[in-house]
């Protein structure tokens, strides 16, 4: 069940807030774990058993680490556990690709992956730790294990919630008016950057990625609309589903952290990471990089950990040489930035623009590998940014792919990369200033919002697949 869908808005939000807030509090729990449950099976009931399955060997690996000695074999055991289901699920395809390209066999076994497997294994993991470090108590209550790993607002996509953030608020946590409007505002900005921007931007760079792939080549102005468009996307998909999901955590009392921090302004690779997907980037540093050593190391040892961690970033994206690239070029990127020094520097000298420039074309060839089948294309489609073809047939007038409408959505799409509005809002509750009409506009992106949804079945949410 998708959050920016008419069944949701509709039916299973309010049914499920109604009689969260209908019955005693010491029953909330239990009930928000039930409606997870069905939020879950309600697209792919038969891997029901597989997220239980996670949740069981998390829920009994916890309580033996924190009673028995040799932890850190007993750690090793419960985490390979959990990690071969993911595994299993999401590599087995693409190690059987290999071989079968390496010793030319048709070997297949056509593993479906589960929807959310990459998130709430993490958040499994992390729990596991958290317990070996002696940060938080293993839990004795199966089913408070089983809502941290199953919560719905964020067991699809994110953000990745890490056990010891949210240990307290599973059992003690005070919903109020407050958090419920303000959970409800969120919620709304989250559903409009992905249903009026993220969709619409969405269109266009599928229809720029048919042309490159009919016709074999593509116009510099068109590849760099698709590339552009790709990449605002796949920021406005993802920030929206997490912006989604922090609201619906507050409307039940839960405080999410952020996931996102307006990537786009950043000046560095390095600091494009602490923005952008902020919840699996600090999972990855608390539970890979720093365990490694992280900079507390020989220099040598320090770029390997970095290497190594973007390694894991990649591979987490995605099974294929497409999400191997992703990670490698990051992780060079961030390394040769700590090699030579670049934010203290050269870039601090820089003019700030080509900083911001450096950081979103990197970006732009994130958002193709991360969203093309080969790698083929995605250099297919580099190429054709680059002014690489040649020659082209492929030339059609901008018109055919975007319209009017379209070029409003783009220009709204790059504005709002930056903290424009949310400074504008900053500074009238500094100078005790109502800005009138916050609201109304709120009800109008909702309505607007909910017209897109009635009219189009293009819906898809990107980090789905990862």
């Amino acid at each position: 069940m998708l959050f920016s869908s008419l069944t949701f808005l509709f039916c299973f939000l309010p049914a499920v807030v109604g009689m969260y807030y209908l019955i005693r509090r010491e029953l909330r729990n239990v009930f928000l774990l039930l409606a997870s449950i069905f939020f879950y099976a309600w697209g792919e009931p038969k891997y029901l058993p597989v997220i239980f399955t996670t949740i069981t060997i998390s829920y009994i690996g916890a309580l033996t680490i924190e009673r028995f000695s040799h932890k850190r074999i007993l750690l090793a055991l419960f985490v390979l556990l959990d990690l071969s289901f993911l595994f299993y699920f999401k590599y087995t395809n693409f190690f059987l690709e290999n071989l079968n390209l390496i010793f030319h066999q048709k070997w297949s076994l056509k593993v479906v992956l589960p929807l959310g497997i990459s998130f709430y294994t993490f958040q499994a993991l992390s729990y596991l730790v958290d317990v070996y470090r002696g940060q938080v108590k293993a839990q004795k209550n199966y089913l408070k294990i089983a809502l941290y790993i199953c919560l719905f607002p964020q067991l699809i996509a994110g953000p990745i919630v890490k056990y010891h953030d949210v240990s307290d608020q599973i059992d003690n946590r005070e919903e109020t008016i407050d958090k419920v409007y303000y959970g409800i505002r969120r919620f709304i900005i989250g559903l409009a950057k992905k249903v009026l921007i993220a969709n619409t931007l969405g269109g266009i760079a599928d229809k720029v990625f048919r042309t490159l792939t009919e016709e074999g080549s593509i116009d510099v102005v068109t590849a760099w609309l698709g590339g552009i468009s790709r990449a605002l996307q796949v920021y406005y998909d993802f920030s929206g589903y997490s912006d989604m999901a922090i609201g619906l955590g507050a409307v039940f009392g839960f405080k999410f952290l952020e996931n996102f921090n307006y990537p786009y302004i950043s000046k560095t690779m390095s600091e494009y990471w602490q923005r952008w997907h902020i919840s699996l980037a600090t999972w990855c540093k608390d539970y890979i990089y720093i365990p490694m050593g992280g900079s507390r190391v020989v220099p040598w040892r320090i770029y390997f950990n970095i290497f190594f961690l973007f390694f894991v970033i990649g591979l987490w994206h995605g099974a294929s040489w497409n999400f191997v690239v992703f990670g490698v070029l990051n992780g060079l990127l961030v390394m040769t930035e700590r090699f030579f020094g670049l934010p203290k520097k050269i870039f601090k000298k820089m003019w700030i623009v080509p900083q911001y420039l450096y950081v979103f074309i990197i970006f732009i060839i994130n958002a193709i590998l991360a969203n093309t089948d080969t790698m083929k294309h995605s250099l297919m489609q580099v190429r054709g940014m680059f002014g690489l073809f040649k020659n082209t047939d492929a030339f059609y007038p901008l018109s055919y792919y975007i319209d009017r409408a379209g070029c409003i959505i783009f220009a709204v799409a790059l504005l709002c990369c930056a903290p424009i509005f949310k400074n504008m809002l900053d500074w009238g509750k500094k100078w005790k200033i109502t800005l009138i009409g916050v609201d109304v506009w709120l009800f109008v992106l909702l309505f607007l919002s909910c017209m897109q949804l009635a009219v189009t079945t293009y819906n898809p949410f990107i980090y789905f697949r990862f």
